[in-house]
């Protein structure tokens, strides 16, 4: 009976190992998926994440503990059952919530825990093969505490291999492209709102072109090769290249890869400061697409921007410019603008005096600076005003930016930023009845962050009347910036979770119609 118990111990035991173990390496793949397999990006999620890595390790230790009592006992099936138990306990209180942006199961992944794997088999074996079985059982668990470390170490191995494999992609899209000498290349980049321009722009050349763009928001070097690789055909006149970077030379590396015809810079503002450290970085970073036009295109530029205003002077290639202030001088001007909970109109004027009026469903005063900027290129690539007027009308808004859903949500839960993030709460100012905001705040703002935060809350207070901070990083400095601005501090709520928020929410007394702007949502990894 006792040998019956412990052969049963024993094998829930490794079970519960196998299960445990598995679950956190599945955990970390993930985080280093999110994190772009970037060793320093990945370290820096670890560093910021250490408590809750401290605890997962903590309850791995003492299953380790567990687990030399049993090697000093090895013939104590109640031992080895408590090992178990510990293991299964700590897999069932770590079961992975569901991921806002699941593990996606690419052949890279499928690469890193093939290597993560032969690893553990190596270790395994090498051990095994020495007789000293307890040490190898030690190893294992020793290897479950170091988890995250282990995924990274698999990531280093596999480095080469993947750059090769990199290389290769690259080459094969650069072919793919050269292939197409007629075809008009256009680069969008900004620190904010390269995605809603890009979708806009494909809608307005769409009246005389067929255009390609970067689906959804591929806008790194290997996105934009897999859209070209997969999507682009010899049908295709106009290929529209989102470009996105969060350290200096990204956009010079997309650039080498598309050779943009013309370009577009979008905004420029306080975004991914975590990465670039400095404004003036992403300024560089920006300019690397209108560095890399060549004489004989066009770069396109906001003049709206006061970052992208102040390096006018410096661009070489031949520039036209856009805006919607009151006082803009821009080649494209947006004006006689009104804005309300429906949309907005304005005229816009062309250089050579050419005035047209434009009706947008679309919210926000942004939005019209988005708009211009698409009619400045579609005009100039050949389409007449008076043929971009329907399709301006008919543009619709891309999921997750200032998306306005049928039961009073105002989504804009993609990415929030500063300049985003105000103009969106301009857009519930312009609401009847009672405004709601419900947000976790800005994240990657380096050490702006907090002070931003506070700012965001501070411009809060007079733009809505309830607000719902989801989570406990970033509410602080959100929450006072709120109540030094006046902001009732009964009408404030800090919630877990976006679950919780939206539950306090439904909750509140009945005023009329409500307005619920749903600012920002963080990946998994925040």
């Amino acid at each position: 009976m006792t040998t019956v118990l412990t052969v049963s111990a024993t094998v829930l035991l490794f079970a519960a190992f196998a299960l445990d173990c598995g679950a956190l390496t599945l955990h970390y793949v993930h985080m280093l998926q999110l994190n772009a397999y970037r060793p320093e990006r990945y370290l820096r999620w670890i560093k910021e994440n250490r408590a809750e890595l401290f605890t997962k390790m903590g309850w791995m230790a003492l299953a380790f503990v567990a687990v030399a009592a049993f090697l000093l006992r090895p013939t104590d099936w109640q031992v080895r059952g408590a090992c178990a138990a510990l293991l299964a306990i700590h897999f069932i209180l770590n079961i992975p919530k569901k991921a806002k942006k699941p593990l996606v199961f690419t052949a890279r992944v499928k690469r890193l825990l093939a290597t993560l794997t032969v690893l553990l088999a190596a270790v395994g074996l090498a051990v095994y093969f020495t007789g000293m079985v307890r040490l190898s059982v030690g190893l294992l668990f020793l290897w479950a505490i170091l988890t995250p470390f282990v995924v990274l170490a698999a990531n280093t191995v596999n480095r080469p291999v993947e750059s090769a494999i990199s290389r290769r992609y690259v080459n094969d899209a650069r072919r793919r492209l050269e292939e197409m000498p007629r075809l008009v290349t256009i680069g969008i980049t900004g620190s904010y709102g390269k995605t809603s321009t890009k979708n806009f722009l494909q809608a307005l050349l769409s009246v005389k072109y067929n255009v390609l763009m970067t689906p959804e928001s591929y806008n790194t070097t290997m996105g934009v090769v897999r859209t070209v690789r997969e999507r682009l055909r010899p049908t295709h006149e106009v290929f529209i290249a989102e470009m996105g970077a969060k350290n200096v030379g990204d956009i010079r590396e997309i650039c080498d890869l598309v050779r943009p015809r013309y370009g577009m810079i979008t905004s420029i503002g306080e975004q991914h400061l975590e990465t670039f450290r400095t404004v003036e970085n992403i300024v560089k970073t920006k300019f690397e697409l209108a560095d890399a036009v060549p004489p004989e295109g066009t770069v396109f530029l906001n003049a709206d921007n006061e970052y992208i205003r102040g390096r006018l002077g410096q661009v070489e290639a031949p520039a036209v410019t856009y805006g919607a202030s009151p006082d803009s001088a821009a080649d494209y001007r947006a004006g006689d603008i009104t804005v309300d909970s429906s949309g907005s109109s304005f005229t816009v004027t062309a250089p050579g005096g050419e005035a047209r009026r434009f009706t947008t469903k679309l919210l926000g005063a942004h939005n019209i600076q988005n708009i211009t900027g698409c009619i400045a290129v579609a005009h100039s690539l050949g389409i007449p005003l008076a043929e971009l007027v329907a399709p301006v009308r008919r543009l619709k808004p891309v999921e997750h930016r200032l998306q306005l859903l049928p039961n009073g949500y105002i989504d804009d839960a993609y990415n929030s930023n500063p300049a985003g993030f105000r103009a969106a709460l301009d857009v519930l100012r312009g609401f009847e009845g009672q405004r709601v905001l419900v947000t976790p705040g800005m994240v990657e703002l380096g050490e702006r962050q907090a002070a931003l935060n506070q700012e965001l809350g501070a411009y809060a207070a007079s733009r809505c009347d309830y607000a719902v901070l989801v989570g406990e990083k970033q509410a602080p400095p959100l929450k006072k910036g709120l109540l030094e601005n006046g902001f009732p501090e009964e009408r404030l709520f800090v919630a877990r979770n976006l679950a919780e928020g939206l539950a306090w929410v439904n909750a509140l007394p009945a005023e009329g119609k409500r307005t619920v702007l749903l600012e920002n949502d963080l990946p998994d990894n925040f």
